[in-house]
């Protein structure tokens, strides 16, 4: 309302201001599940080849459960089926079952080799989008510590992959091979009761369990690929402005005062670039030779945008970032949180190391895989890699379809580490799958994808693939009472010419 006198900047305003929208808290534990040893407790000498016996060792009573409901009670022509302990103890004719880890032999598969000639700067091969062979010569193992076993049938699927436990009903054919007529995996595991874990540990101090209220959405984004160019500004100031609540007037800032938490899935900065070849190399340096560090080579500019980028949304917004394939980070699986010193900005939010060393409501830099507790639900999520490399061992399957499958599998990374970066677990498989998510996602997708699977003890997963957001604009919120999902697009609407 104008004051009397006119003066506009005395007296009561022109109308009464809306009530201010404050940010829902986010109710967040984190599990430090992949999380590697430090220092000198880190080794790389071990033998890959254990994993899999690793995992074979922890998977196999769940799956022999799961075959003996099965199959304790079939028979063919007059023969009962019975289990056989080891692969290589199975006889020709007689009707068997036998656990193995599941070894896939294919010609278009990368070897040790390209990886040589890499560092040697000799011309490697281009990375394959598949690695099915189009004469259909690839074969499938079941291999455990006393062998392999070609495994053949028609009721074998295409959908089977390095690394994966099975159990396998079949007879020996006359050439050795096992002809397979059914198989059986672990599938999903016991599911945890939503804020099971917080509740168990209030009883354990004695204390009750609090009154909860209303909780959030997790908003869920992948795919920034800062370049530290002029082109990365207005997508990322309008991303910054929708989660700050000043992209809308009060409505809009009701709305993003819902979200309690933003989860940043990998590839957050653009590649870096490629490595020069030999003759690349002599052309930009010439005759002379530079020994050591080269300064030049290095672009500060997108660390820098993207601490700018977080620091303006730390805030009021509290942010979990996981490391992806482009990213700072160490390329074998589990990738290891981005360096603090990689956010000089972000420090202001971040509790001090004397205090704890991970920061609740602040920047919260984790692993890639990575598993939390938020507002007692159960979250699983991945950058990407793991679902890129298994999509290469198959032919027509969808990105959700290969998520299911690595839950049923009760394995996370199951082609690691045979075709994908790993570190060399020796006494316990972090990859492998305990407990069922209630939310599993992964990053970097081409588009966004949803769907929710359902386990035989009624277990729920909502599986999410999370679109790359340079590419498509979108931002995934999650309802963490009723964990619906809702598709945001972030972008400038172009005018109708």
């Amino acid at each position: 309302m104008v004051p009397n006198d006119g003066d506009l900047l005395r007296g009561e305003p022109f109308e009464d201001p809306a009530s201010a929208s404050s940010r829902y808290a986010s109710a967040y534990r984190p599990l430090h599940t992949f999380e590697l040893p430090k220092g000198s407790e880190k080794h790389y000498q071990h033998q890959f080849a254990d994993m899999y016996f690793l995992r074979l060792a922890q998977l196999k009573k769940a799956v022999k459960q799961k075959a003996h409901e099965a199959w304790d009670d079939f028979e063919l022509a007059g023969d009962k089926a019975k289990f056989v302990e080891r692969v290589l103890d199975v006889r020709q004719g007689e009707l068997c079952w036998v656990v193995g880890t599941v070894y896939m032999e294919m010609t278009l598969k990368p070897n040790v080799l390209d990886d040589i000639s890499k560092e040697h700067w000799i011309a490697a091969p281009p990375p394959r989008e598949t690695y099915v062979s189009p004469s259909g010569t690839d074969d499938m193992m079941l291999e455990d510590e006393s062998g392999r076993l070609r495994v053949t049938g028609d009721s074998l699927n295409s959908h089977y992959v390095t690394g994966c436990i099975l159990a396998a009903l079949g007879t020996e054919q006359a050439d050795g091979s096992f002809q397979v007529i059914a198989t059986q995996y672990a599938d999903l595991p016991r599911q945890p009761q939503r804020w099971e874990a917080e509740d168990a540990s209030l009883t354990v101090a004695k204390q009750p369990s609090p009154k909860r209220g209303k909780s959030g959405k997790l908003a869920l984004v992948s795919g920034l690929d800062i370049t530290g160019t002029e082109d990365d500004d207005l997508t990322l100031d309008l991303l910054m402005e929708y989660l700050t609540g000043e992209a809308s007037g009060p409505s809009g800032q009701g709305s993003a005062s819902q979200i309690s938490r933003l989860v940043i899935a990998g590839n957050s900065l653009s590649n870096a670039s490629p490595i020069l070849s030999r003759e690349e190399f002599n052309v930009k340096k010439g005759a002379k030779r530079n020994y050591g560090y080269d300064a030049s080579s290095y672009n500060a500019t997108p660390a820098e945008k993207f601490d700018a980028f977080l620091a303006e949304i730390l805030s009021t917004l509290p942010v979990t970032l996981l490391p992806g394939e482009t990213d700072p980070a160490n390329v074998a699986l589990p990738q290891q949180p981005l360096h603090p010193a990689l956010f000089p900005l972000c420090r202001a939010y971040a509790n001090p190391p004397a205090i704890s060393n991970e920061s609740l409501q602040g920047l919260d830099s984790v692993t890639n895989p990575w598993e939390a507790d938020i507002e007692g639900w159960r979250v699983l999520g991945t950058g990407g890699q793991t679902v890129d490399d298994l999509l290469k061992y198959v032919d027509g399957v969808q990105p959700l379809e290969v998520m299911e499958m690595m839950l049923r599998w009760r394995c996370i990374a199951p082609t690691a580490p045979d075709t994908l970066w790993c570190y060399p677990f020796q006494d316990d498989d972090p990859l492998i799958l305990r407990e069922c998510p209630h939310i599993y996602f992964a990053g970097n997708r081409e588009k966004f994808q949803t769907k929710v699977v359902e386990g035989p003890a009624g277990q729920q997963v909502l599986i999410v693939g999370v679109p790359r957001f340079s590419r498509t604009g979108h931002i995934v919120l999650v309802d963490m009472d009723t964990l619906e999902v809702e598709l945001v697009e972030v972008g400038v609407v172009q005018p109708n010419s």
